[in-house]
């Protein structure tokens, strides 16, 4: 196999993506996900809370962070701000 290998910590990829939105529980972070990946932009979910455990959002506990590359932070920006217009 000839594919190049990611020797990159965690913590380093990471450092390549940026926060876009932030979401209220999975269903929402889910629906938001899945539209930013219809327009290519490649997205990970990121919380402190298990939802399938405690399936509630309180004080941030049910905080879902949407991150997304930098290089595409800008249009998927303008992306969630257009669909939050209609």
């Amino acid at each position: 196999m000839t594919g190049k290998k990611n020797n990159k910590h965690p913590k380093e990829l990471e450092s390549e993506f940026k926060e876009v939105y932030n979401a209220w529980g999975s269903a929402e972070a889910e629906v938001i996900k899945s539209f930013l990946q219809s327009h290519g932009i490649p997205c990970l979910l990121k919380g402190l809370v298990v939802q399938s455990i405690h399936p509630f959002t309180m004080d941030g506990l049910g905080e879902i962070k949407i991150l997304v590359l930098e290089k595409d932070h800008a249009v998927a920006e303008k992306l969630l701000k257009s669909g939050q217009e209609e």
